[in-house]
This record gives structure tokens, sequence and C-alpha cells, in this order.
């Protein structure tokens, strides 16, 4: 007898984890099917070094996640099967190359002394900013958090009007327009906080020159001043635990190995998926999937579903620069020449706007940047528990790489046939990063006892929707976010088949851990329905 539910979702990563949640606890049957052996998509927690040593393999740090509706909304539930946060009072910090150090804490006085001993005036910038963040933070989070195409976005936009008048609405729209060279070189006289801040923007997929990119350092800034550095107790795992617990206690059922191969169309309604080798799962309300727009409609869709301009759309679809991943398991603990780094959550090594603008520059020309910023996460300071005592584990994210290499800026690394990402490239680009870091750290290569490095060819491999080693499952500028995201022609989460939905980082507000495209559809389909 053929499987039938409310809810059919494709793919497990934190948008339909957040989506089957909150739609099981309306009391609709929900089925979350995953291609992979695990659940949780980019979250995943593995000993890829050594016994003891549990690194988070993809993503790691939650600070979006835990000020989302979501966690609002599912905190305690949560809890109940375990979820427990740490947090540090020290989040972010940057070393440049000659050693200046700039550490953001989640100390509002802090940051703004900090900033003022810096530059005359900085701090007092800073805090103004912060405070502009906060009278924002309506029209910011609403933007960021809501479907762009319904009334509750007409009505936030009439308020806004009303409070601001259309001078003030222009003057907010264009300031949020900066890119974040023009932001940070407005605001901050120190090169220390541009080079605390710029590397930030790297996060969203964007880059230093980009449009919009200065509204999104102002916002991260805020965030990580609020929120902190939060990471999972035990590794991120544990989310995926508890949201399978919770899911699981109202009925709702998740697979791995189930790997969709077609959506059921029936007169244009998405009736169900058939899952390879299973044959199909019905859904009587709505199809959800957690996909690219690559593989919805070029693979899970039937043809006659698709109309040619969005099969267009679809083909012509960007995807941005690659990334890669270094996992340290450590004998003993980093120790920085900068001492104030020792016990700071994420370090990024970077000099600055110009630094971070021609490495991007030089990734996508195609080039393996010669000096990349490099963000140096310290997972053990915030959660001991992730490796054996006494021991500790880096992760080291590289964020301006080229998907297809055509040379190396440094000509330094042989570049293969087909500029592909072969073991030989990965672990040479990855000795470079390792050096950098040793300028810092001298102890570090004596401390490593193994080291996993994850080229973007390996990140394609263990989840399909990283493309090409894309960490944002599509390019993040203008032309491709907000109303535009995924495409032009489609609005919301509505796709050119009725009772079937896109969510996750290809669609609206894009990537991130703090799953808002799943709590979106999942409150629209709770009133719809």
């Amino acid at each position: 007898m053929a499987q039938r539910f409310d809810f059919v979702i494709v793919g497990s990563g934190i948008n339909s984890l957040c989506c089957a949640a909150l739609l099981a606890k309306k009391g609709y049957t929900v089925s979350v099917l995953e291609r992979n052996d695990y659940l949780g998509g980019c979250i995943k927690t593995a000993e890829i070094t050594l016994p003891g040593f549990k690194h988070d393999v993809l993503s790691g740090f939650h600070p979006l996640f835990v000020t989302s509706a979501n966690y609002a909304e599912l905190a305690d539930d949560l809890a109940r099967y375990g979820l427990e946060y740490l947090n540090t009072s020290k989040p972010t910090a940057s070393v440049t190359s000659s050693q200046q150090a700039c550490v953001l804490t989640t100390s509002r006085e802090a940051n703004v002394r900090a900033f003022n001993s810096l530059a005359s005036g900085d701090g007092d910038r800073y805090e103004k900013t912060m405070r502009e963040m906060e009278g924002d933070a309506e029209f910011t989070f609403g933007v960021l958090g809501g479907e762009l195409m319904r009334v509750n976005m007409l009505w936030l936009l009439i308020k806004q009007f009303r409070q601001r008048k259309l001078t003030g609405l222009l003057d907010f729209l264009g300031e949020a327009m900066l890119s974040s060279r023009d932001w940070l070189s407005q605001r901050f006289h120190s090169p220390a906080i541009h080079a605390l801040l710029a590397p930030w923007i790297l996060h969203t997929g964007l880059g230093p020159d980009a449009n919009f990119s200065g509204a999104m350092n102002r916002l991260i800034a805020f965030s990580l001043e609020s929120a902190g550095m939060p990471i999972v107790k035990g590794g991120s795992h544990k989310l995926v635990e508890a949201f399978v617990g919770l899911i699981e206690e109202y009925g709702g059922a998740l697979a791995t190995d189930a790997h969709v191969e077609q959506i059921l169309v029936k007169s244009g309604v998405a009736t169900g998926v058939v899952v390879a080798g299973q044959g199909p799962i019905y859904a009587n309300r709505a199809v959800i999937c957690n996909v690219t727009p690559n593989q919805l409609y070029e693979t899970l869709l039937d043809p006659q579903w698709v109309p040619d301009n969005i099969l267009q759309q679809a083909t012509g679809y960007r995807y941005g620069r690659a990334g890669m991943q270094i996992h340290l398991a450590l004998k003993g603990r980093p120790e920085w020449l900068e001492k104030s780094l020792n016990d700071v959550a994420m370090v990024h090594i970077s000099d600055g706007i110009d630094s971070v603008s021609k490495a991007v520059n030089q990734a996508e020309c195609g080039l393996l940047p010669a000096q990349a910023t490099i963000v140096v996460a310290q997972p053990t300071v915030v959660d001991p528990s992730r490796a054996p005592k006494g021991h500790s584990i880096l992760w080291i994210q590289l964020q301006e790489l080229p998907r297809v290499i055509l040379g190396d800026a440094a000509e330094t690394i042989p570049i293969p046939e087909g500029g592909v990402w072969n073991h030989q490239v990965r672990e040479d680009y990855a000795d470079r990063i390792i050096d950098r870091i040793c300028e810092h750290i001298p102890d570090l290569k004596a401390a490593i006892l193994c080291r996993e490095v994850l080229s973007p060819a390996d990140l394609h491999a263990m989840n399909i929707n990283l493309v090409g080693g894309d960490p944002y499952s599509g390019h993040c500028g203008m032309q491709q976010f907000f109303f535009w995201r995924p495409f032009k022609s489609l609005k919301n989460h509505a796709t050119t088949v009725k009772n079937l939905y896109h969510i996750g980082a290809s669609s609206h507000p894009g990537p991130g851990l703090g799953g808002g495209s799943g709590y979106m559809v999942a409150k629209h389909l709770a009133r719809s329905t």
C-alpha cells in the first residue's frame, strides 16, 4: 500500500527540519526524505580526523538560528530532546599580517572603548551604527524574515512609509545599497576595524564591493554583538537529533537513503514524489522541495510543467564562488602570538578591504588566491567536549576559491587538466593556508595530529545543493536575491505547479542557518489549509 502524508518534504537541511517541525506540531502528517545516509543537510558532526575529535563538517556556529523565529517558537521543544547551546563573550576577531588584532565582544560598552582607542571617534560611530540598527530592526528583519509578495509585507512598507516619509525611506534604501567598502570607509577610520568587519561579508556569499554588502556588514556586527557565537554542546548533530525527536513525537517520518527522482503532478497539481527503488509517496496537501532550481525544474519536474521562460531562467541560474574546509585535530590548545585571540570563537586572518577584494577578484577570475582570507574557528574554546581532554580542534574555512581552476595567482601550484579540484591541488592549497596560519600560531604544525581537507569537489560530492562547492547554493548578488531569488518570474516560494513549494538556500531569504524559508512556507501552509 502506498504511503500517504499531508506534506512530503524533499531534503533534510535546516529549512526542511524547521518546516516539518512546525507543520507536525500543527497536527499534520509529515514525511522528510533525504538522499544522503544522514539527516541534516549542511549540519553534520563526525570524527573525520581521529576518534574523540568531533568536527562540525560543514556548518558550525548558529547565531542566525538562535535569533530566528524558528528558535523562538521551538526552543523549549528542542531542549526537551537534548539541544543545549554554549556561547562566548568574544565571538569574533581579526588579525593582520603585521599582527594587529581587533576583537568584537558581546559588550557594547567594551566595543565602543576598544574602537575609540584604535581611532578617535570610531567607537562613537560604532555605537551610533548599533543604535541605528536597533531603530531599523523591525524593517530589516521584517524584509529578511517575511515573504516579499504577501499582504503583511505591504503593510510593513506602508508603516515604514508613514514613519519615515518618502525621503526617509529612500535614504534608508540608498544607505542599504552601499557596498561594504563604501560603508566601512565612510564610518570607520581604523584599518583594524575594516579588517574586523570586511571578511564577514564573505559569509553572505558577497564581496566587499557588491551592492548591499554594507547593509549586511551592519547586520552581522549587530547580530554578533547581540547573539555571540553559539555552538551546540557536543556537536551540531545534536540539533538534528532534537528536530528528529520532535518531528517523530508528532507523528512525522524521516528517511535517509531516499533519493527522490520525480515529483508526481496531476492536472497541474503536485500529488507526491517517486523515491528510487521504493515507488510513490503521496502528499495530500503539498510537496516542499529543499533543492536547487536546476534540480527542481530540470530533473524532478516533467518538462510539460516547466514553461520555457522558467526553464531558461533555471538554465541561467548562477552559482557563486567555491569554498573549502580544513579540519585539524590538535595536541593541546593553539597559542596565538596575539594572546587576545586564544579565547575567540572565530578569527579572520585578513589585511582588510583591499585584501578581501583582491582575493575575491582572483577567485572570480578562476585563480587560486595568493593570499586568501582565512577563517579560523576554535570550537573547543566554546565547547571543550569536542576533543579529548587537553586537546582541541580547528575549523578552517576558505570562501574565495574558483569552482573551476584556471590558474594560481601565486604561480606555485600546478593546475591540472580541465581545472578540476584533484587531491594534489587540494593538499597543496591547504599547505599554503596552514603556512599562513603558522605566521600567527607558530607551533601549529607541531601540534597537528591529523588533518582532513574538503575541496570544492568534496563539498559538492557530500551535498548535491553545493554546486561546484558553492556553500550558498547560488550567487547572492542583487540580481539573484530578494524578489529575484531564485527567479524574477516566480513569487514567494511558489513554483510553476500548484501545491509545490521551493525552500532552501536557493530561495528567499537565501543562505544561512536560520531556517527562514522553511518557516515562511510552514506558516503559509498552516494558514491556508
